[in-house]
């Protein structure tokens, strides 16, 4: 699957990053087809075998980034992308890309929060949505969700296409 994943998977981060670049939004029009179509040929090329792998990289993805939305720090548009690409690459190649997509995202975030002079503010808030649980229950910070008109945005978009892109390359070797 991994050839056959690899241009189509290419058009739709680089559709992606430059809608989440320009407008803040990954479109439906443009993740659930691609959801959809890389089930169905994970389907046709491998059986019942490839709808399960298929279905469990979807899963995953949208369990892992579906957490992430929940507590506020991510769009939803994030979270379908991400469980599209589980559903063309599976669940092992997906957890390398989400490994290399946190890291990508990361290193973004910071270089983003130091040219912007809030590097301080990054850090806080950050270790507030990982550790501020115990305070406030399960609930995520109202002031730390993609809601607030305040919050800082990033579009993540590009961390995934770069995250994923790598995981491709990884498998080549």
């Amino acid at each position: 699957m991994h050839s056959i994943a690899w241009w189509p998977t290419v058009t739709v981060l680089a559709v992606a990053t430059f809608t989440d670049l320009r407008s803040r939004r990954i479109p439906n029009w443009l993740v659930l087809p691609f959801l959809v179509v890389g089930v169905a040929v994970a389907t046709w090329l491998q059986g019942w075998t490839g709808l399960g792998k298929s279905l469990e990289g979807l899963g995953l993805g949208l369990l892992l980034f579906g957490i992430l939305a929940w507590m506020g720090g991510m769009g939803m548009g994030d979270v379908k992308l991400c469980a599209a690409i589980g559903a063309w690459v599976g669940p092992h190649q997906l957890i390398l890309a989400l490994v290399l997509t946190g890291m990508a995202g990361g290193l973004m975030a910071l270089g983003w929060a130091a040219v912007g002079g809030f590097l301080g503010e990054l850090l806080t808030g950050s270790s507030d949505v990982l550790f501020g649980w115990a305070k406030r229950g399960m609930r995520g910070n109202p002031e730390l969700t993609l809601k607030n008109p305040l919050a800082r945005k990033m579009p993540y978009a590009p961390a995934i296409a770069v995250g994923t892109l790598l995981s491709f390359l990884a498998r080549i070797g």
